[in-house]
């Protein structure tokens, strides 16, 4: 972990200095946390929502932080685990079968006034959007924000041999949607 984490995480784990350390964490996060969910979510509002709920989390958590993972990960962590709860509540909310999140993410995709893609982002949004969530997830993760394998694996709890093979599925899939939708 490198010197200004270490000493970020020594802040925010000492009451006289949170508030302060917390304040910066945000700034520091927030960016690559919100797009990182809005892969996910592909709303902007239902993002800020979850965004909201994960620093709400990481506020609360703090201090159970082990340090065994790095601070990156573990706020990824959060984030990823925050928008899969969203993801499910709104699934038993308006008794969506299990595919069909994909309808809702593809409305929300293309209602959202912020999505200002070209026709092939838009493509290649929707043969993401025709993956089972777990290759949907792993896709965005590795190709979007280049997250290390390693990485992905602390942050989804889950194998490197695991992720490779879901990733491996997930480019397959997009590629023939996109070829079949030109």
């Amino acid at each position: 972990m490198d010197e200004t984490n270490r000493d970020l995480i020594t802040s925010l784990k000492q009451e006289n200095t949170r508030d302060r350390a917390f304040n910066q964490l945000v700034k520091t996060y927030q960016e690559r946390l919100y797009w990182h969910i809005r892969k996910i979510l592909l709303n902007h509002d239902d993002t800020d929502d979850v965004l909201q709920n994960t620093f709400v989390k990481i506020w609360k958590n703090i201090e159970n932080f082990r340090e065994e993972s790095s601070l990156y990960t573990w706020l990824y962590r959060i984030a990823t685990n925050e928008a899969i709860t969203f993801l499910n509540s709104r699934k038993r909310r308006s008794l969506l079968p299990l595919n069909d999140v994909s309808d809702y993410l593809m409305e929300n995709l293309t209602s959202d006034p912020y999505f200002n893609g070209d026709e092939l982002q838009l493509k290649l949004q929707k043969a993401i959007l025709q993956l089972p969530e777990k290759q949907r997830l792993v896709f965005n993760m590795r190709y979007f924000d280049e997250i290390k394998y390693e990485e992905m694996s602390k942050i989804l709890d889950t194998s490197v041999g695991a992720l490779k093979a879901s990733y491996h599925h997930a480019a397959k899939k997009v590629e023939e949607y996109i070829k079949k939708s030109d």
